[in-house]
């Protein structure tokens, strides 16, 4: 193998020292210049930036980037200005540009983005596996929720109001068991320009007030009937129900004194 020397001379007053460093022709140490660039064999350290066109390791080898701190990479334009960087710390990864993506392992379909407008999921499902599920600070938008099979699913906005919106329709449907609705305050069914209708073998409704008489004749005011067992029921002009004794004629007119507190 042919080498050639390097000669390295100072002058400091004295007396000439010189040393001579040898290396082959093709590179020096693990560095090798070969047709196709520069190739470094074994682990290999840069105390000053690197500038490359382009980084390739061994065939079936990984390539490993490694560093005390952190590993920073830079993209630049042809004024020199920064268009992108990857840092990859000890405490956190940060990606810096206009958009971030994630694509498939063919490269067609993008699995995640993310710009400064929005972030797009791409996959046909979204796992979230954290025991206290998924928190959005503002609106949702989707065409379909779902929960993992033989599992409840379960929306709930602890101190603020929960909105289910859409324009031709919202739909909740429990295919073999019940559905459950449950508040505080008031439950409100309203229906602007159609009707409400409830279709069931057996309709209950419990808790009904039953009404006072309001008129002497039918008893002082505040009579109730507590061996009453068949009801009449009545509505309020407010719309409030109220469960009246049922005897041959109507009985609303004469206890309808719980109208009055409606």
């Amino acid at each position: 193998m042919n080498y050639s020397g390097i000669i390295f001379m100072s002058i400091d007053g004295g007396p000439y020292s010189c040393r001579s460093i040898f290396h082959p022709w093709d590179g020096m140490g693990n560095l090798r210049v070969t047709k196709e660039g520069i190739r470094l064999e074994g682990v290999s350290e840069f105390l000053l930036p690197l500038y490359v066109k382009e980084i390739e390791s061994r065939r079936d080898n990984p390539l490993i980037l490694q560093s005390d701190r952190n590993v920073t990479v830079n993209a630049r334009n042809d004024l020199g200005q920064l268009t992108g960087q990857l840092t990859v710390g000890s405490e956190m990864v940060e990606a810096q540009c206009q958009r971030f993506e994630v694509r498939s392992p063919d490269g067609e379909r993008v699995l995640f983005s993310a710009d400064e407008k929005e972030i797009s999921i791409g996959t046909e499902k979204l796992r979230v596996t954290g025991n206290e599920g998924v928190v959005f600070g503002h609106s949702v938008e989707t065409s379909h929720i779902r929960a993992e099979p033989f599992q409840d699913l379960k929306l709930e906005s602890p101190t603020r109001t929960l909105s289910l919106e859409a324009p031709r329709g919202v739909e909740v449907n429990a295919g073999v068991g019940d559905f459950k609705a449950s508040c505080r305050k008031d439950l409100l069914l309203q229906s602007s320009e159609g009707e409400i209708f409830l279709d069931s073998t057996t309709i209950r409704l419990g808790n009904i007030p039953h009404g006072t008489a309001a008129d002497p004749l039918h008893g002082a005011p505040g009579t109730t009937y507590p061996k009453q067992t068949v009801y009449e029921l009545c509505v309020c002009p407010s719309g409030k129900l109220y469960l009246s004794p049922a005897e041959k004629g109507s009985t609303c007119q004469t206890t309808s004194n719980v109208c009055l507190w409606s």
